[in-house]
């Protein structure tokens, strides 16, 4: 009796199984054949990753803003993104995490590329997200302060431009705190890097020398000026070079502008055989709650070394110890044609080297690596800069492969620069933090 039930439960269960399989035979489950669309599919990714340069009056050569301005680029788009070109991003995956990674998903590679490949579609406007809201003609919010060179720099056709520098008067009466800067020359083709430095009322550098005029440091009549003009201990609000970010520092912290400061606009410009000028200014939010924490900019510096001709990999260092406690930040390395790699890492007592960032360098887009999580560096610790260079034919961008190479300003000489950022307590200056203590290292 109770075989014969299980049984007729086993064929009935097989019935249903059978009905289950022609129903889905007849009628196989709907996928859905929505097609990737400019408006639903590629425009959140073009907001969120590329139109911080592509669009009107930055620096990349065309916008993504628009359907119409982004159609013609699709194909372009597809390869640039496959080969991991755009959006430009240098620093080696193995090493530490990136608060300012602009780098693309898998997904959003495969989603480019099918738009692209099925036919660039447009689809409905109503499916795109709100477009984002840009602050005119900055990459930070409205500017609470805008400081402008005075007077445009006449720049040449042809030949190489010594340093020039712009002594600004800020007016501040009272002590300010920049949580936020941006350095925007108006011509920026003709930009090679930019420096603007906070100049205290009580700082000698360039003391004597022209103010509200451009300079250089061959037209200061005294020679001790003259030579220290590219030398100074006052702090940088900010460098500026092709692809770098504005600084934006979070609540808490901020770039620390004594009242009665001036600002120096160091500017180092190239010629393009066109004739210009331009009138770089900085833009300034200033911090809205209390800081606690003053960013300092401070770097590892290499000047003297000489690069033999056709040496394809060959290696400068640097190295230093911090004398003070301090918070570490953001990394900006800085070479010029023939820089191939830079590193900056941490030499622990036993001997072993960590590294904090490997970047395969670009001169063409000189980008920030801004840590995920801030890191604090004791007192004691001991930092390593490495730089490799290119001087062979290979390199497609050596202006000269025969040349003997050493530190120089000009694009056809060589840097070895490792910038970085550190917070310390806000009552500190850098001139404090430079003071080493009798306590041993903790």
């Amino acid at each position: 009796m109770k075989l014969a039930v299980l049984a007729r439960r086993a064929c009935g269960a097989l019935q249903v199984l059978a009905l289950i399989l022609l129903l889905l035979a007849a009628d196989p489950p709907k996928q859905s054949t929505s097609p990737l669309t400019f408006y639903r599919n590629v425009v959140p990714i073009l907001q969120e990753h590329c139109q911080t340069c592509h669009r009107a009056g930055e620096i990349a050569p065309f916008s993504l803003v628009t359907y119409k301005e982004s159609k013609p680029w699709a194909q372009a788009i597809k390869k640039a993104t496959q080969a991991r070109e755009m959006p430009p991003w240098f620093a080696d995956p193995r090493f530490g995490k990136w608060a300012d990674d602009p780098s693309l998903t898998a997904e959003q590679i495969a989603t480019l590329a099918a738009w692209a490949e099925r036919g660039a579609v447009a689809g409905d406007p109503l499916d795109a997200p709100a477009p984002k809201q840009w602050s005119a003609d900055w990459n930070i919010p409205t500017p609470d302060v805008v400081v402008r060179m005075p007077k445009p720099v006449s720049i040449p056709a042809h030949g190489e431009i010594d340093y020039t520098y712009e002594i600004v008067h800020t007016g501040f009466t009272t002590d300010r705190w920049a949580q936020m800067s941006q350095i925007r020359p108006s011509s920026p083709e003709y930009v090679h890097h930019a420096v603007v430095y906070i100049r205290p009322p009580d700082s000698t550098w360039l003391r004597g020398a022209p103010i509200g005029v451009p300079f250089t440091g061959n037209d200061l009549s005294d020679p001790v000026q003259r030579r220290n003009a590219h030398w100074t201990t006052s702090d940088m609000l900010l460098v500026y070079a092709p692809g770098s970010s504005p600084d934006k520092w979070q609540d808490g912290m901020a770039k620390f502008i004594p009242a009665g400061s001036d600002l120096v606009f160091q500017m180092h410009y190239t010629t393009n055989g066109h004739a210009g000028s331009d009138q770089t200014a900085v833009g300034m939010v200033f911090a809205k709650s209390a800081v606690s924490q003053r960013v300092l900019t401070l770097q590892l510096t290499n000047s003297s070394f000489l690069i033999p001709p056709h040496a394809d990999n060959f290696q400068v260092e640097v190295h230093g110890t911090l004398p003070n406690d301090a918070m570490l930040l953001n990394f900006f390395p800085h070479m010029h044609l023939r820089g191939k790699r830079f590193e900056y890492n941490i030499v622990h007592e036993d001997g072993k080297v960590e590294t904090l960032l490997r970047v395969n360098y670009n001169f063409h887009w000189q980008l920030s690596y801004r840590l995920a999580e801030p890191r604090l560096l004791k007192k004691g610790t001991k930092l390593q800069a490495v730089a490799w260079f290119d001087n062979s034919d290979k390199n497609p961008h050596n202006p000269d492969p025969d040349a003997m190479v050493k530190w120089g300003d000009q694009t056809r000489d060589e840097m070895m620069v490792g910038f970085f950022d550190v917070a310390v307590p806000a009552g500190m200056d850098k001139a404090h933090f430079f003071q080493r203590s009798a306590e041993k290292p903790r």
